[in-house]
């Protein structure tokens, strides 16, 4: 008689088990045939276009992961459509043609603005990996020893090599106050480094500068041929950016610097510092160029996609025609640094010296799309007035000097270009 009670039991507990398991999946079946996006799909219409493009494999994959992907809560319409945009401009296989969401593209304002919290570094690609161009100037990415050319592998643990540089970005930025570690790889090591790096503040000024005799300046220590001559001067101007302010900071500084040589024969001439500047805007590079070279003179060859180009020329009167210069670039040196360099060169008005630069030959197009989101455009590539591309390689500096990393303090590249001013 207990056996079949017991039976009896066992019966009623596996009926109610299988009971609330099929009212559970149906109920779980009909919350999710019940679950509608919060963001209604509008303006599904193509653009007119040349191509004839078929787009209802985009939507039949919509739809079904709407309807069939078991995590509902995923389905964010605005997030995949970011996704499939980003996606878009990834197919292009150009990582400087980018589309940048609203707070990406917020966050790269900020940073041409001169102000934003972060680590303080300028990243890149280069064969797929993301890596430092420069880190700026008394920034906590160079407090922390990152340096131009270094690999990140990872951001808190996570790989990076399926990144984009936007998600790059924003996953290394965030609060003051906040830290992020990154797995770094230096050039010429074959250990990866786990780097930890206080987030702050950062406020980029792009333009400093002095005026100092020989012996003042803090990071050289022996030039050949200067017994005599430690009271002779140099001027020495620093640009860590081409961004919103560096044209208006850029006169305030040369205009003291065109008086001060002009009562004072002991300043032997000028040295611009383009080391680790990533570049910005193009419009500066030509300004800044314009300072050295005559009105008429090429600055740089813009080529477009079908081979046409375009020269961008002096435009307004300089105030440095005659002043001996010397320009100073490293691998950090990019972009809007590299042309300046290249037209300074081509038109026989700086020698180079330090190590050959970046590398970075194509002009970008930055476009507001509403709501916040933006979207960089590679629109042609640009060469020097010589019709050099230096895509991928790089300005080759007229005197190389590398830097010795086991003395921080000796800047030999700055040295020699000293030396060169007093030939």
């Amino acid at each position: 008689m207990s056996k079949i009670k017991s039976l009896q039991l066992i019966l009623i507990v596996l009926i109610a088990a299988f009971i609330g398991y099929y009212f559970g999946i149906n109920r779980v079946k009909v919350s999710w045939e019940k679950y509608k996006p919060s963001v209604a799909v509008i303006n599904k219409e193509a653009p007119p276009t040349q191509n004839s493009v078929d787009f209802s494999l985009f939507w039949n994959v919509w739809d079904k992961l709407e309807s069939d992907y078991y995590d509902k809560t995923k389905l964010d319409p605005q997030k995949m459509l970011n996704g499939a945009i980003t996606g878009l401009t990834q197919s292009l296989d150009d990582s400087y043609t980018m589309f940048l969401p609203p707070k990406q593209n917020t966050n790269f304002k900020s940073g041409l603005a001169g102000q934003f919290t972060g680590i303080g570094a300028e990243l890149g690609t280069k064969e797929k990996q993301i890596i430092v161009i420069a880190p700026l100037d008394e920034s906590p990415a160079q407090r922390a020893g990152l340096s131009a050319g270094d690999i990140i592998l990872k951001v808190d643990g996570e790989e990076t090599l399926s990144w984009t540089l936007p998600f790059a970005v924003d996953k290394i930025r965030g609060p003051k106050g906040t830290s992020v570690t990154l797995t770094i790889l230096h050039k010429n090591s074959q250990k990866p480094l786990d780097i930890k790096i206080v987030r702050d503040t950062i406020t980029v000024k792009s333009v400093t500068g002095w005026v100092k005799q020989i012996k003042e300046i803090e990071s050289i220590k022996s030039i050949t041929g200067i017994k005599g001559r430690e009271n002779e001067k140099i001027a020495y101007v620093r640009l860590s950016q081409f961004g919103d302010s560096t044209n208006k900071d850029w006169q305030n500084i040369i205009s003291k610097f065109d008086l001060q040589m002009q009562s004072d024969s002991e300043i032997k001439g000028l040295i611009i510092d383009l080391r680790n500047n990533p570049g910005g805007y193009l419009s500066d590079a030509v300004y800044i160029s314009s300072e050295f070279l005559k009105q008429g003179t090429p600055v740089v060859l813009e080529e477009s996609g079908q081979g046409a180009r375009v020269t961008l020329s002096v435009s307004r009167r300089g105030l440095m025609y005659e002043v001996p210069l010397v320009v100073l670039i490293n691998k950090g040196s990019a972009s809007a640094s590299e042309i300046v360099s290249g037209a300074l060169r081509d038109n026989k008005r700086a020698i180079l010296i330090g190590e050959t630069s970046f590398g970075k030959g194509t002009i970008q197009e930055a476009r507001d799309l509403g709501n916040g989101a933006g979207l960089h455009v590679t629109i042609a590539k640009w060469l020097t007035p010589n019709g050099t591309w230096v895509n991928g390689t790089g300005l080759k500096p007229d005197i190389e000097v590398i830097l010795d990393e086991k003395d921080p303090d000796h800047d030999t590249q700055l040295e020699k270009a000293v030396a060169q001013l007093l030939k």
